[in-house]
């Protein structure tokens, strides 16, 4: 059996979850199994998990398990499994899902993967899966050979398509530890989505010359749906918040598309976004090292390129394309 953690917020389903069980009933089926999603603390919508490929949703609603810490977490994921028997546990890449795999691994004495960006395959009884290695430069294909595999999946690896219909949501009674933290108070940010999660993506540079210029890079996100992210120098600045700084250095991000906007593309930069589907880059010198990265660039000014750029899409939306 596949045993996928779904990820919740305020005690919703996340964009993570649905990609997460998606994956895992990928798996399931080529495994000849089936993918059982996991759901912690109070869900309000569990049961859309089973249209992504979940046949069933389980539930462990606990007190304890309201704020999140990794240690109860991991204790009470690694007792399901155990229980149900699930021989692969899949966790989303994210930063929660980062400090559990290690952690459930142990408690399963299974073989773990982070990172993982494609299916995984067996050959002679032994799982093989695929990771990145040295920001996106290369690939490596790995053999577990422990019975009992954890796998960390990264943020759109596979879009998550509705192919089924809701399942009803089982409760479980697991004996759920006490945290040995305690959560005074959680800042979040609203009303965004996580840059780890975001799809597309709009980022600036010091091309931007001045903060008070930001307005045509949230229009042009605003239009595309996309999710606002800087380079370094922005941030260090203060510019921007530095939850919004991609790279080496800040947030490593694999969005479908990323459109980069008066950035040099330094390579400490390059690290963190080279893993995007289509990259798209907007300069006017025509010698940024962006460039060579880049799936598309203008040459151009970005104060002209990036507004008519808004327009444009505007008027398409509004065409209906």
């Amino acid at each position: 059996m596949i045993m996928v953690f779904a990820e919740t917020q305020d005690g919703k389903i996340k964009r993570s979850a649905l990609e997460s069980v998606y994956y895992g009933s990928k798996v399931a089926a080529a495994q000849g199994t089936t993918c059982a999603a996991l759901v912690l603390g109070q869900v309000e919508d569990g049961g859309k998990l089973g249209a992504y490929g979940a046949n069933e949703v389980w539930q462990v609603n606990d007190a304890k398990l309201a704020s999140f810490d990794s240690q109860t977490y991991a204790e009470v994921i690694a007792k399901v499994a155990a229980d149900k028997q699930a021989n692969v546990i899949i966790l989303p890449d994210s930063s929660n899902g980062k400090s559990l795999t290690g952690l459930v691994a142990v408690k399963l004495k299974a073989g773990v993967l982070s990172g993982v960006n494609k299916l995984p395959e067996w050959k002679d009884g032994k799982l093989y899966v695929e990771r990145a290695l040295f920001s996106g430069k290369a690939f490596a294909s790995c053999r577990i050979d422990s019975s009992n595999a954890v796998l960390s999946i990264a943020g759109n690896t596979l879009k998550p398509v509705a192919e089924g219909s809701e399942v009803a949501v089982t409760s479980l009674t697991v004996d759920v530890p006490d945290a040995k933290t305690k959560v005074l108070s959680v800042n979040r940010s609203v009303g965004i989505v996580p840059l780890p999660e975001a799809e597309v993506v709009v980022s600036a540079g010091r091309g931007m010359k001045d903060p008070s210029n930001w307005g045509i890079v949230e229009d042009l996100a605003s239009v595309l749906g996309a999710t606002t992210a800087c380079s370094r120098p922005v941030a260090d600045s203060g510019w921007r918040p530095h939850h919004e700084h991609v790279g080496q250095t800040g947030i490593a991000i694999r969005p479908n598309l990323y459109i980069a906007i008066g950035i040099s593309g330094a390579i400490q930069h390059l690290a963190g976004v080279n893993s995007s589907k289509v990259i798209v880059v907007i300069n006017k010198d025509p010698e940024a090292p962006f460039f060579k990265a880049a799936d598309y660039g203008v040459v151009g000014d970005l104060f002209e390129v990036v507004p008519r750029l808004t327009e444009a899409i505007k008027k398409l939306k509004s065409a209906g394309h």
